[in-house]
């Protein structure tokens, strides 16, 4: 009965097949054999699409090799370049190199930040990455002590004290944290440099939670479970102040939330995902079985079928810096659904990341700056979270 319906699925009618008996009986034995083990493969075995759908993505050196080169190329290109400067008057007038000679490459301060955090990462995995000497000394020439000193003073004064805050705080801390967790004595020395405006800025996000009553719940940069997150990773192993600032924080902003509402993303312009950044931080923060009852009330039926919630974006221009977002948005719920998916065990949540990943990873070389000068962070991010690191 199967061989019956397998030759009726290759010549599409039993119509066809009958016309077909006087070639079939004339194939050779090990001609139909061939044809019988075709047929039994195909039915009883896994897909490509299928392999690929359940494999766990991986940041392999061949990644690394494409991914280095984005933020390599831009974290000393000055221009084009987006400053978030305030100006207390005309002497305030100055180049972006001038205001910040560390992080002024990467068209903005924060996209800086992480790109020098891309190479640092990247450094540290692969220890014998082929272009290691090039972009040490790139690292090298821009986090200086006394490029830092500048740094430091640029937060001080009165005008931009609240500079980038918090998602640029936050990377800040992501870029010491992979500093700190490198082990090299290259390493070693750009903790040292940095290490004046990684405590300034500690304290700052201490000063500021202590401040805000109530969490921005945004799909950009000043979303405050983002930078809590990020801040979070860096706070548990090195600063134990901000760490449980952060928990307490946490738990007074949302521990209390239910039914968000996922259906109403993404907006236009997000590359972030309001409900997953929370759900990312709150996994973090609470033991499983807490989180567990947590999202069972805060994303109803997510955890079942979380496919149901939400597709990958669609991207219609990279030559729009906002619109192409919506690439980051697709890294971003990828590595929340990473992170989530490690703590409840959850492969419907691999699969979905790993639908989300692929989506823009396919498209990241576009050759538009508006996605390039950024995008291999996320994406890089992403590939690190699609592994379990606890």
């Amino acid at each position: 009965m199967f061989l019956h319906w397998g030759f009726i699925f290759i010549f599409g009618s039993k119509e066809t097949l009958m016309k077909s008996n006087s070639y079939l009986t004339k194939l050779k034995p090990i001609t139909l054999r061939s044809l019988i083990c075709f047929l039994f493969f195909s039915f009883c075995t896994p897909t490509l699409a299928q392999k690929i759908e359940n494999q766990q993505l991986k940041l392999t050196i061949e990644k690394a090799e494409y991914l280095y080169h984005f933020a390599y190329d831009c974290i000393d290109r000055e221009y084009p370049n987006k400053t978030g400067h305030v100006l207390g008057d005309s002497t305030y007038l100055a180049t972006p190199k001038e205001m910040h000679p560390t992080f002024y490459g990467c068209f903005d301060w924060h996209s800086s930040v992480h790109g020098h955090w891309t190479l640092v990462t990247l450094l540290s995995m692969f220890p014998d990455f082929d272009k290691k000497s090039e972009v040490l000394k790139k690292l090298k020439t821009n986090i200086t002590q006394e490029n830092i000193l500048k740094e430091v003073a640029y937060f001080h004064d009165k005008h931009n004290k609240n500079f980038e805050r918090t998602y640029g705080w936050a990377w800040l801390l992501k870029l010491d944290e992979a500093l700190l967790e490198w082990k090299s004595p290259e390493a070693k020395e750009l903790h040292d440099n940095l290490k004046p405006l990684v405590d300034l800025i500690s304290q700052r996000f201490i000063e500021f939670l202590d401040k805000l009553i109530y969490p921005i719940r945004v799909g950009e940069h000043p979303n405050t479970a983002f930078g809590m997150s990020l801040a979070y990773d860096f706070a548990v192993k090195h600063n134990s102040e901000l760490a449980a600032k952060i928990e307490e924080k946490s738990r007074e902003y949302y521990l209390d939330d239910s039914n968000c509402p996922l259906s109403w993303e993404p907006g236009g312009f997000d590359f972030l995902s309001p409900c997953l950044q929370e759900a990312s931080l709150m996994q973090k923060i609470l033991t499983k079985n807490e989180f567990q009852k947590w999202l069972s009330c805060f994303l109803p039926g997510f955890e079942q079928k979380p496919e149901d919630f939400m597709e990958p974006a669609i991207v219609t221009d990279r030559s729009d810096g906002k619109l192409a977002h919506l690439d980051g948005l697709n890294f971003s719920r990828a590595w929340c659904l990473f992170e989530i998916g490690h703590t409840l065990d959850n492969t419907k949540m691999f699969n979905l990341a790993n639908e989300h990943f692929n989506y823009s990873f396919s498209k990241m070389d576009s050759g538009e700056y508006a996605g390039s000068h950024w995008l291999a962070t996320f994406a890089t991010y992403a590939l690190m979270k699609s592994e379990r690191t606890k």
